[in-house]
């Protein structure tokens, strides 16, 4: 059996530690990446999501946006939303689109709908995955230009989104 002199064991000790110093924010820099690409490059932050829809428009709150979603939520990966607006669905006035937006997933947008005056009614239903306990909001693009908000709190026992 061969003994280790201590000046190979330091120079060895050193090596290693050179090796890993190096290595080590190469691999938390790769980390960071794939987290960018596994966010995806449409994803957006609610508030971003919100200007991307609206311009500079304010939404206003309304009455006229009705949003029907459980106070608690089971399972967080099949959360029901229904939004019904009251519009006359008429050329003159009518739901243009109905946005569902997350507050605090990594995606805020769930889903959009386009709709004409040959819907017949404003009214979306759907199933939407969340991560965690957060508020989901109907925005609402009407055919004047103008955006009517509702929201609602969502308590998620089991998250959804990972």
């Amino acid at each position: 059996m061969e003994r280790m002199e201590r000046r190979k064991f330091i120079q060895g000790f050193f090596a290693a530690s050179a090796v890993a110093a190096i290595m080590t924010p190469s691999a938390l820099l790769a980390k960071e990446e794939a987290k960018k690409v596994l966010r995806g490059k449409n994803a957006l932050t609610y508030d971003e999501a919100v200007k991307a829809i609206t311009g500079d428009k304010a939404p206003t709150d309304s009455d006229k946006v009705s949003l029907t979603v459980p106070e608690i939520a089971e399972n967080g990966a099949v959360v029901p939303v229904k939004i019904k607006v009251e519009s006359a669905m008429t050329e003159a006035e009518h739901v243009k689109a109905i946005h569902v937006l997350s507050t605090k997933n990594g995606n805020a947008r769930c889903a959009d709908v386009m709709l004409t005056p040959m819907n017949g009614k404003g009214y979306f239903a759907t199933r939407i995955k969340l991560g965690g306990t957060q508020d989901v909001v109907a925005l609402v693009e009407m055919s004047d230009g103008s955006f009517l908000r509702a929201a609602k709190p969502v308590k998620v026992t089991i998250g959804g989104c990972g």
